[in-house]
């Protein structure tokens, strides 16, 4: 993963990271109208990941250049070339790759990323850093929250909590806030829906709730995969308990852009999404939210 050591960051050295995709504008991605920088590279593998293709690095086996409709991938030196000019954005090279990657992705300094949204600074309220999993590169995502900020762009962190946000305090302090996922609140059943441990997210959880610098937390409902009453009433308590005022989302799952052996996976119900606002509620959480 491209990444630099954060000391770097203060001493002027010039900080790049590996950025899957960006958009210009999202309403879902934090408060306000926000453009979303998604950094390539993800330690988790959830079962119902919606953006697979964030996955991993490009391994340039070339799979995909036959796949693509525009010809906008060549195999050049042993390497795959995306031409942006030519891309049509039809997904067929995300379809083709089985390596849970993208030839899309490309290194970027923090000075193009914030280049590349600059002419629709006026209509923005901020700028959310998702991912894959944006922790995995803390030097380039510190050092876009800073010149964000001074560019009169707040970030928000999106985060699956893997990184141990408690030794950044670089990140920390240059973040508007965080938005966490808590995927399961049962280690074993966080293991088999993830392929990891949640022992950083809970920790996560506690130092963000009690620093003041969560603004949500997500919980995706799958029936069967987990026990969601347990992680929403967890998480709530947690929250109180903190005195967070971070709002609680908890997200019906859709079966939109997962893998193939993972769609038919089912879909909560409202009286089971009711129910768990219900938990929410109940625990102390001052706002919740049913998507």
């Amino acid at each position: 993963m491209t990444d630099i050591a954060r000391g770097d960051v203060a001493r002027g050295v010039v900080a790049r990271g590996v950025v899957a995709k960006i958009l210009p504008f999202s309403a879902v991605d934090g408060p306000g109208n926000r453009a979303v920088v998604f950094l390539q590279g993800c330690d988790f593998d959830c079962r119902y990941c919606h953006n697979p293709e964030t996955r991993a690095l490009c391994v340039h086996c070339g799979l995909c250049v036959p796949a693509c409709p525009a010809g906008a991938l060549s195999l050049e030196g042993g390497r795959v070339r995306w031409d942006a000019a030519r891309c049509v954005s039809c997904g067929a090279c995300i379809a083709a790759c089985p390596h849970g990657s993208s030839p899309k992705a490309v290194s970027m300094t923090v000075a193009e990323v914030l280049s590349s949204i600059d002419r629709y600074k006026p209509f923005l309220s901020g700028v959310t850093v998702s991912g894959g999993e944006c922790g995995l590169q803390p030097a380039f995502l510190e050092a876009l929250l800073v010149e964000a900020r001074a560019a009169g762009l707040p970030g928000l962190v999106d985060t699956n909590g893997s990184a141990d946000f408690s030794s950044l305090p670089g990140v920390v302090a240059a973040a508007e806030g965080f938005m966490l996922d808590v995927k399961a609140w049962d280690e074993t059943e966080h293991r088999a829906l993830t392929g990891a441990p949640n022992r950083a997210v809970v920790a996560n959880l506690r130092f963000l709730a009690a620093a003041g610098k969560l603004y949500e937390v997500r919980t995706v409902v799958v029936p069967g995969q987990f026990d969601a009453a347990l992680t929403v009433r967890e998480t709530a308590r947690t929250l109180v308990a903190a005195g967070s005022g971070a709002r609680y989302k908890i997200i019906r799952f859709r079966p939109q852009g997962v893998r193939a052996a993972w769609r038919g996976l089912p879909t909560p119900d409202d009286a089971t999404m009711g129910a768990l606002a219900a938990i929410a509620l109940r625990e102390g959480v001052r706002e919740v939210v049913v998507v």
